[in-house]
């Protein structure tokens, strides 16, 4: 045999064995996994997100309004890891 020969054996032998896998893979029938329930679970109730919403429902009012600016330092806040500013500042060392 010569080598155009031999290599063409090989591709027809590669090609048949890579059909016949597929086609085993194709037709074997996975069992399904189990499912468990799932329970849903009620989110806590986040007083900072219920304030951002009044904050979001009075639009531009909302930028005068001292509470919404209380309420979007302290989102700011946690988004950024500080800890949370006193609520009252303190007179300390005066």
């Amino acid at each position: 045999m010569d080598g155009k020969m031999l290599a063409r054996l090989g591709a027809i032998v590669f090609v048949s064995f890579a059909i016949t896998a597929t086609a085993i893979e194709m037709t074997r029938k996975d069992a399904a996994p189990e499912t468990e329930r799932v329970h849903a679970v009620e989110p806590k109730r986040d007083a900072l997100r219920e304030g951002q919403r009044r904050c979001q429902q009075l639009s531009q009012a909302a930028a005068s309004d001292t509470d919404c600016m209380r309420i979007w330092a302290e989102s700011r806040d946690r988004f950024l890891g500080r800890p949370p500013a006193p609520a009252v500042p303190t007179t300390e060392g005066r």
